[in-house]
């Protein structure tokens, strides 16, 4: 009876209940040589012992191998020593080799605890196989240094994450455990060629500044136009709530669904949405003001050059009428700290266009959140096989008719020429957030 499967063992006898097998063997390949002294054909058996190692489940039950292990004494050098089972044993982990890769393999796409459930190994014994797992992985993980790097953050675990991506590619490079600027230098540290990334997209957060002028000092940061709009957002928001303080009930009432109202941008409003907003404006007018403005700050961003955009935002904060500046001044002052890289955009018209599909991703993580650790979702995202973005292939020059081609021959975008031959990049993109975030909605990762 072979219920095993394992070629070094011979089943002796199976023992089952409601949740366990558990199996006696033994090994059916003594040793041949002293590991000691090397000495062949001079063994003899001196004592065993019975060795618990977990199995990969049968039918749905726990898998006990008892071991009959057998120790040996040579005759010439009189050590003693145990039979290996290295062939099928991890014993670091007391369980066999395949229930070890078994392990690695779900501890990505399920939690700790019913993996342990499952295989019978204690819980910790499952983060630990996991983490020398994931380690292993890194030593191999690696993915094209992009031109265009992104550096933004979602809350994970009720933590902010430093993510970093590929803008052009539109994919997830890293997910850090923090956005401390040690962190974030250590990962730009390691990047290869990392002397090739010209534009770096970034939120107001002074770590990323500075890790960027340490690493790439050469590199031109952008603030993400996104993260300076929403301050427009926030300054209305701190408008109507203070607005809402000194109402009565029934004038709240009024202004009931003001907030959905008042984010949209003027030309999204519906024609009740206008009407309700003219009816609101007129009964206190500092809400209109405030929305103007919000409006007005908006319009900046479709300036087609600098200039022209420096000259609208100064004139936009001199229209800020005295009672509203408090409201506005993390506005103004963030505007006047990051002056330089927020106006790089008209310069180099960059933004992190995943950020819609980061707050997907964050919403997704946070419902998955229960039960992971970081490291575990993080490996869910980066390790996970058919997520990576392959390299589009590129067309070189044939180099084997040196007579009329020229080694700089240039690369094609579409179908080559005769004498030119398809090439790949060596390294991926990155992880495709669409896919990522799809395969995480449907419950596939």
């Amino acid at each position: 009876m072979d219920i095993l499967n394992l070629s070094k063992f011979n089943v002796m006898q199976v023992a089952e209940n409601e949740h366990d097998f558990q199996i006696r063997v033994e090994t059916n390949s003594p040793p041949l040589a002293c590991p000691h002294c090397g000495c062949v054909a001079n063994l003899y058996k001196h004592d065993n012992r019975e060795q618990l190692c977990m199995d990969l489940p049968i039918h749905g039950k726990r898998v006990g191998l008892l071991i009959k292990r057998q120790r040996y004494r040579c005759r010439d050098c009189n050590q003693t020593f145990w039979e290996r089972l290295d062939h099928t044993i991890n014993e670091k982990r007391s369980c066999t080799n395949r229930l070890l890769s078994y392990i690695e393999k779900q501890s990505i796409k399920r939690t700790f605890t019913s993996i342990s459930e499952d295989v019978g190994l204690n819980e910790k014994t499952i983060r630990n196989i996991f983490r020398d797992y994931i380690n292993r992985l890194e030593e191999t993980l690696r993915f094209e240094t992009p031109n265009w790097l992104g550096i933004d953050e979602i809350h994970i675990i009720s933590k902010p994450r430093c993510v970093l991506t590929n803008i052009e590619e539109r994919t997830l490079l890293d997910i850090l455990p923090n956005r401390n600027k040690e962190t974030v230098v250590g990962y730009l540290s390691r990047l290869p060629n990392k002397t090739r990334i010209v534009y770096v997209t970034m939120d107001m957060w002074q770590p990323y500044k500075d890790a960027v002028k340490a690493v790439l000092p050469k590199a031109t940061i952008i603030v993400d136009k996104f993260h300076v709009v929403r301050m427009a957002n926030q300054a209305l928001e701190t408008v109507r709530k203070q607005l809402r303080e000194g109402l009565s009930a029934k004038e709240r009432r009024g202004l009931m669904h003001d907030r959905f109202i008042l984010l949209k941008r003027h030309k999204e409003l519906t024609e009740m949405d206008k009407i309700t907003l003219d009816l609101w404006t007129k009964n206190h007018p500092s809400l209109g003001t405030a929305y103007d403005l919000k409006e007005s700050f908006f319009n900046i961003w479709d300036s087609d050059t600098r200039q022209k955009a420096f000259l609208k935002y100064h004139d936009w904060k001199a229209k800020i009428p005295k009672e509203l500046q408090s409201a506005f001044e993390p506005l103004t002052k963030a505007m006047a700290n990051w002056e330089t890289e927020i106006f790089a955009y008209f310069d180099h018209r960059i933004t992190n266009a995943y950020t819609e599909s980061l707050n997907s991703l964050i919403r997704v993580m946070n419902r998955m959140g229960r039960g992971y650790s970081f490291e575990a979702l993080r490996a869910k995202m980066l390790f996970t096989e058919g997520l990576q973005k392959e390299p589009k292939p590129k067309y070189k020059k044939r180099f084997d008719d040196l007579e009329r081609y020229d080694m700089n021959y240039p690369v094609f975008d579409k179908m080559p020429p005769a004498g030119v031959v398809r090439e790949r990049s060596e390294l991926p993109l990155g992880i495709d957030i669409s896919t990522l975030i799809e395969k995480l909605e449907k419950g596939e990762l």
